[in-house]
């Protein structure tokens, strides 16, 4: 079993790789593991491949595995002296310190209530540690992270979704943007948070977007204007 774009299930062993340019590394990314020399498959779905040696399983899951590096849109779910607990949508609530938000000390502690959203990367996550998340850049700054602003939209989607409206070949956010104008933070933990001008286009948006899965990068002109003839209709 090691034909790109074929469909394999977890237990697969792939036993062979196309590898292009002069590094030989192959590099395995989710719904693959290393495992006694072996590349085997840990979830159904199809096997894609990106130059130069990238492989990977396409999969629509929505169950969500932390990965150190990723970004996340988490909900704080309480408050344990210094440390906030958040559901990332992993097996385990992840943690989030007061101290790894921009310019937070003891004396200035950033503004975070129960039930406020969070836009925060992954900063460890093993299986053998609860998942522990920051606010700030490699050079301390918010860099976008930290606390979402009130109002707008939050949506659950699978992972697949997320990746693929984050692929640079995807144009659909850059066109949605050009008909209207909307804020939006992407989680790889499959949670989309996006805010119209109104509740009427950020719902537009959020359908928009979640139409997006089963389609190609082609056709998502066409899905911009859909969602355009809808809100102009509601208008």
């Amino acid at each position: 079993m090691d034909s790109v774009n074929c469909v394999v299930i977890p237990g697969d062993t792939l036993h062979s790789f196309k590898c292009a340019g002069k590094n030989d590394q192959v590099v395995v990314g989710p719904g693959l593991r290393k495992e006694s020399g072996n590349v085997i498959a840990s979830k159904p779905g199809i096997l894609r491949f990106k130059e130069p040696n990238i492989y990977w399983i396409d999969s629509h899951i929505r169950r969500y595995v932390p990965v150190r590096g990723d970004c996340v849109i988490g909900i704080v779910t309480q408050k344990a002296g210094d440390i906030f607990r958040v559901d990332i949508g992993g097996s385990e609530l992840a943690s989030l310190s007061y101290l790894t938000f921009e310019g937070a000390t003891k004396r200035n502690r950033p503004d975070v209530k129960v039930g406020d959203l969070v836009y925060a990367k992954l900063l460890v996550a093993t299986k053998d540690m609860e998942p522990e998340l920051v606010c700030m850049n490699s050079q301390g700054k918010s860099g976008g992270f930290g606390v979402i602003g009130d109002g707008g939209l939050l949506i659950h989607c699978s992972l697949n979704l997320v990746r693929k409206v984050l692929s640079p070949e995807c144009p659909l956010l850059k066109l949605l943007g050009k008909s209207m104008p909307y804020e939006t933070a992407i989680g790889m933990n499959g949670r989309v948070w996006i805010k119209g001008r109104s509740t009427v286009e950020t719902i537009a948006l959020a359908n928009g977007i979640s139409d997006a899965e089963f389609i190609t990068n082609d056709k998502c002109k066409q899905l911009s204007q859909t969602v355009m003839d809808k809100i102009l209709g509601f208008t």
